[in-house]
């Protein structure tokens, strides 16, 4: 498997350190300021780009995609709802594999809480808190918006960044909040607040190593599919 990496930032070193480990990959070049400024610059023949940098990079990944008829794994978070948009309509042609995290545990959060979420929403107050380091640069994190929809999957339900001054008493919303420190990985609970009791579904990272491993996980994975978009779901599932 030959790999463009875009992206040199801690992310990029550990998925550069996993494939370093595997006899069956290997990294062809990495996009980032002083290597190359583009996907479309690096030689030889990508099966896969792996990307976990900035927006800006996404015109140039999926040309070279489409040039070499890679696969893609996005991680990259940020994206304007025409890049979002510009995903969806590669992926009739590409192979995409697109997420806001792509932990296991994580995966498996947004399942649980979509299956609970029906039987819930209607008598409990919900409430999502996420956490990271201090130079995270987007709030709230593409992984808090992932478990909004998949708890609110119908925009039903108001969505509440900001509290303050005398808000009131709530109404049919969600607050979504976004705690900044330290050296965080990244934690994500989602509460259920009922009468007299509460339900608390918390993913902590300890590593961002877990993240690394579930984007090689999910290259293998969409490497062998057609074209399409795809998540971490799917991956699991397949």
């Amino acid at each position: 498997m030959n790999i463009i990496l875009c992206g040199y930032g801690r992310m990029g070193l550990m998925i550069e350190q996993i494939v370093l480990q595997s006899d069956d990959m290997q990294i062809i070049g990495v996009v980032h300021p002083g290597l190359y400024d583009s996907a479309l610059d690096v030689p030889g023949h990508a099966d896969v780009i792996i990307d976990f940098s900035y927006p800006g990079n996404l015109d140039g990944i999926l040309e070279r995609a489409r040039r070499d008829g890679s696969a893609v794994v996005i991680g990259t978070t940020g994206f304007s709802e025409a890049q979002l948009e510009t995903i969806r309509e590669a992926s009739k042609d590409l192979r995409v594999m697109h997420s806001s995290n792509y932990s296991v545990g994580v995966a498996v959060l947004k399942r649980a809480v979509a299956m609970v979420a029906p039987a819930l929403k209607d008598s409990f107050d919900i409430e999502i808190v996420e956490t990271h380091h201090n130079q995270k640069v987007d709030a709230p994190s593409g992984t808090a918006k992932m478990l909004l929809k998949a708890v609110d999957p119908d925009d039903s339900f108001d969505h509440v960044y900001r509290r303050e001054g005398v808000p009131g008493a709530r109404g049919h919303e969600i607050g979504i909040h976004a705690l900044r420190g330290g050296t965080v990985a990244g934690e994500h609970s989602v509460f259920f607040f009922g009468q007299d009791e509460a339900l608390e579904f918390k993913h902590t990272a300890t590593s961002r190593r877990i993240f690394a491993a579930g984007a090689i996980r999910a290259a293998r994975y969409v490497l062998g599919q057609g074209p399409g978009l795809y998540n971490m779901d799917d991956a699991l599932n397949g």
